[in-house]
């Protein structure tokens, strides 16, 4: 039983000179580290998932004011005639180099904790702060698909969907004594740490992202992380889910910000725009979405019956997707922002290349200027 909440008792955020540090809107970028983005389509842009191509985008969304890029982490791809996702980076990695070639955007980098060891991890994030001069962050997965793991022998068996947040517990509450501490000593169910020590510690405790909206995952997301990934299917159910999240991190003493991810497709004019989003649906690669379904968990026999998420993924978009002129998506957004608690988005591009100056030129400003939050020094936490 924890105590109540009261106006005079609400717990503060963490300041990482983000935003979102007073009140204002993070807005990121989702890093096209795979091949072929998050359209599963042969109509869509072909983006190779390569360090160039990602190079250009990191310079850009450094150059243009962007808050935060971030990379998945992925191992095993979907198939099909596009070979969606069978190629891409090691996330860590990826985000060093972007980390050099940057200077003022945040880089958070994606590790699963049923693969690495939490003084490894440790470790890497340390590296990648002193490399970002403070920018790191460090996005938390927690399960994973089983084929994904199961084909490096990395599946463990029995450990269930709550019970991977135990784990996960370990992880981090090991990760952040090694982040402060001169030698850790610990003896859990999953990790055993033997007078363990790990320099050089971070300038910084590095940002914590999660996207476990599950009820294990949202009270490991309050008491362990800063941030959590969210979506909803409409307008409606994002709200619903952006103050379920809230109230519940309150209830356990805590505050977190919230983030969604988002698929912009701007055009020239609404039609221009609609009319790519069509041709990515025209395009759709079912033996891709196949792939997809198996990795989910859904048996063969189960594809080509509709349900939500079939017609979801039959649009071709991986993700809740706004599409139109510079104008129109800005008025999405604003209604989106206005509306939710949301504390940020990650957004995702067709052809980051092209569409990425012409959001920053005509959306960002905008959006800075109806949401603006005051850039707080970090705090050392």
């Amino acid at each position: 039983m924890t105590d109540p909440v009261t106006p005079d008792t609400l717990p503060t955020v963490a300041h990482f000179g983000l935003p979102s540090d007073s009140g204002g809107r993070d807005i990121g970028i989702f890093m096209p580290m795979a091949n072929g983005g998050w359209i599963i389509s042969r109509n869509s842009p072909r983006l190779d998932g390569s360090y160039e191509y990602n190079l250009k985008v990191a310079k850009l969304a450094d150059e243009l004011g962007l808050d935060f890029i971030m990379a998945m982490a992925k191992f095993k791809g979907y198939g099909g005639e596009i070979q969606h996702w069978e190629s891409s980076l090691d996330s860590p990695l990826m985000m060093a180099g972007l980390a050099q070639a940057t200077s003022r955007v945040k880089v958070w980098a994606t590790i699963h904790t049923l693969l690495q060891n939490p003084a490894v991890a440790a470790k890497m994030i340390a590296t990648l702060d002193q490399i970002s001069h403070g920018r790191a962050g460090l996005n938390v997965v927690t399960g994973a698909y089983r084929g994904e793991f199961a084909q490096m022998g990395a599946w463990p068996e029995g450990v269930d969907h709550d019970e991977r947040y135990v784990l996960a517990t370990e992880w981090i509450e090991a990760i952040k004594r090694l982040w402060t501490e001169d030698s850790v000593s610990s003896q859990g169910k999953y990790f055993t740490l033997d007078d363990c020590t790990s320099w050089p510690k971070p300038q910084q405790r590095p940002f914590l992202v999660c996207a476990g909206t599950s009820k294990a995952g949202v009270r490991f997301t309050a008491e362990h992380m800063d941030a959590l990934f969210l979506a909803g299917n409409n307008l409606e159910e994002l709200i619903a889910n952006t103050h379920k999240a809230k109230a519940g991190a309150l209830e356990l003493g805590h505050a977190i910000r919230t983030y969604s991810m988002m698929i912009l497709v701007i055009g020239e004019t609404d039609a221009e725009a609609e009319a790519m989003v069509q041709s990515y649906r025209d395009g759709l690669d079912e033996e891709t979405l196949w792939g997809m379904m198996r990795a989910y968990g859904m048996l063969d026999g189960e594809i080509g019956k509709e349900n939500d998420f079939t017609r979801k993924a039959r649009s071709a978009l991986m993700a809740p997707h706004v599409a139109g002129s510079p104008e129109t998506v800005l008025a999405q957004l604003t209604e989106i922002f206005e509306k939710t608690a949301l504390d940020g988005l990650m957004v995702i591009f067709p052809d980051y290349l092209s569409m990425l100056p012409v959001f920053a030129e005509k959306i960002l400003p905008v959006l800075r200027a109806r949401f603006p939050g005051k850039i707080k020094e970090a705090a050392h936490v």
